[in-house]
C-alpha cells in the first residue's frame, strides 16, 4: 500500500513538472521581440508594408507580430497593450492619429519599451524614442514642383490634403505650399476650391493654424470615397473659368485616382494634371494609361529596413543611427529620413520595374 502511495505521489510530481515545463515553453514561444502596429489593412500601402516587415525578419533570431488598428485609435491602444503583454522590447507604430497615439506609447514607455514612430510622427508626448520617415516636406515639394513645371498662366488649381489628424498631412501640404505659393501670388495659378487658401495667397510661410483652416476645407481624410465626393462638390460649384485645363494637388494615390475619375467625367474639364504618392500598383497603371500624371515613390523596402535596423540595434544594446530630428510638440524626436523619387510615364519602368519593386507583368501597356 505504501509503495502504491509513493508511486502515485511520484506520478503526480512528474505530471506537475510536465505541466510546468509545458507552460514555460508556451510562455517562451509567445514572447515577441518587436511589436508592429499599422493603421489599416484597407489600403494597399499598409499591406505592402506588412509583407516587407515579414521579409525583413526572415532568418533573424528575433520575432515579431504585426497588428492593424483598422482606423481606430481605441483598437490601436488595444493592440499596443496586447503586444506589451507579450513581452516586446521594441514597438514600431504608425499612428492612426498622432495625438491619440500618445496614450498607447506612454503605456509602452512605462513597461520599459523603446518606441519607434513609423512613417507618421506621434505627437505631444515624450514617450517616442525614434522616428523613421520619408522626407514628408520633400514629398509635398515634389508634387507641387511637378505642377509648377507644367503650369500655364491663369490655370485653375484644386487643392486637396490628407487627414487633419495626421501630422504628415501638414508636412506634405507645407512642402507643397512652399513651392506653389509664389505661383499663386503671381497669378500663374488661381485657387479654385479653397477660400481659406485664396485669402492666404500672399503668405509664404503658413502657421499650423493657417494650414488647419485650409486643410479643413480640402481634407480627404485619406479616404477615396470622401475625395470623390469632395471633388464632385467642388466641380459642381466651380465657375466656367475654373474648369478647362486644370492642375490638381492630390495627397496620395488612393485619393488621386478617385479625384482623377471625377475630373475626367466632367466635359468642361478639357485636361488635368493630378499628383499622387505611394506608387500603388493601381496608380502606376493609371500613370501608364495617362489617367494620373505622377506619383511620389517612397521605397517601403528602405523604410522598413531602416525601422528594423533601428529595432535590432536597440535589441543588441546599440544606439541606432539617425540623420536629423522632428519636434512633436513635446520633444525633438531623433529621426532617420529616407529619400523619395518622382515617377511619371517617362521613368516608371526604370524606377519601379528595373529596381525590382514591381514586375513588368503587374501592368498592361508598359
Amino acid at each position: 500500500m505504501k509503495r502504491s502511495v509513493k508511486a502515485i505521489s511520484l506520478m503526480l510530481v512528474v505530471m506537475f513538472l510536465a505541466v510546468m515545463v509545458a507552460a514555460c515553453g508556451n510562455s517562451s514561444s509567445s514572447k515577441v521581440s518587436v511589436g508592429i502596429v499599422l493603421p489599416t489593412k484597407d489600403e494597399p500601402r499598409w499591406v505592402q508594408d506588412e509583407q516587407r516587415f515579414k521579409d525583413a525578419l526572415k532568418g533573424s533570431k528575433y520575432t515579431t507580430e504585426i497588428l492593424f488598428s483598422q482606423g481606430s485609435s481605441a483598437k490601436e491602444k488595444e493592440n499596443v497593450d496586447a503586444l506589451i503583454a507579450k513581452g516586446i522590447k521594441v514597438l514600431i507604430i504608425c499612428p492612426q492619429d498622432g495625438d491619440a497615439a500618445a496614450a498607447a506609447v506612454e503605456s509602452a514607455k512605462k513597461a520599459g519599451i523603446q518606441v519607434i514612430s513609423y512613417d507618421r510622427l506621434i505627437t505631444k508626448t515624450d514617450a517616442v524614442n525614434y522616428y523613421v520617415t520619408f522626407d514628408s516636406i520633400a514629398v509635398g515639394k515634389a508634387q507641387a514642383q511637378y505642377l509648377v513645371d507644367k503650369a500655364k498662366k491663369g490655370q485653375p488649381l484644386y487643392l486637396y490634403a490628407g487627414a487633419a489628424s495626421d501630422n504628415n498631412a501638414f508636412l506634405f501640404f507645407d512642402g507643397a505650399w512652399q513651392v506653389l505659393q509664389p505661383k499663386i501670388a503671381d497669378g500663374t495659378f488661381k485657387i479654385a476650391n479653397s477660400s481659406e487658401a485664396a485669402a492666404l495667397k500672399g503668405t509664404a510661410k503658413l502657421t499650423r493654424e493657417q494650414m488647419s483652416k485650409i486643410i479643413g476645407q480640402v481634407t480627404t481624410n485619406w479616404d477615396a470615397n470622401e475625395a470623390k465626393n469632395k471633388a464632385q462638390t467642388h466641380l459642381t460649384a466651380a465657375a466656367a473659368d475654373m474648369k478647362g485645363d486644370v492642375a490638381i494637388l492630390a495627397p496620395n494615390d488612393g485619393t488621386a485616382r478617385s479625384i482623377a475619375d471625377v475630373f475626367a467625367s466632367d466635359k468642361a474639364v478639357t485636361k488635368f494634371l493630378v499628383t499622387g504618392q505611394d506608387a500603388e500598383k493601381a496608380s502606376i497603371q493609371y500613370v501608364i494609361d495617362g489617367k494620373q500624371s505622377m506619383t511620389v515613390f517612397k521605397d517601403v523596402r528602405t523604410l522598413v529596413k531602416d525601422a528594423m535596423g533601428m529595432a535590432v540595434a536597440i535589441l543588441d544594446g546599440k544606439t541606432p543611427e539617425t540623420t536629423g530630428s522632428y519636434n512633436n510638440g513635446k520633444i525633438d524626436v531623433k529621426a532617420k529620413q529616407t529619400n523619395v523619387i518622382v515617377v511619371d510615364k517617362a521613368n516608371v519602368k526604370s524606377a519601379l520595374v528595373d529596381s525590382a519593386y514591381y514586375q513588368a507583368s503587374d501592368f498592361k501597356g508598359l
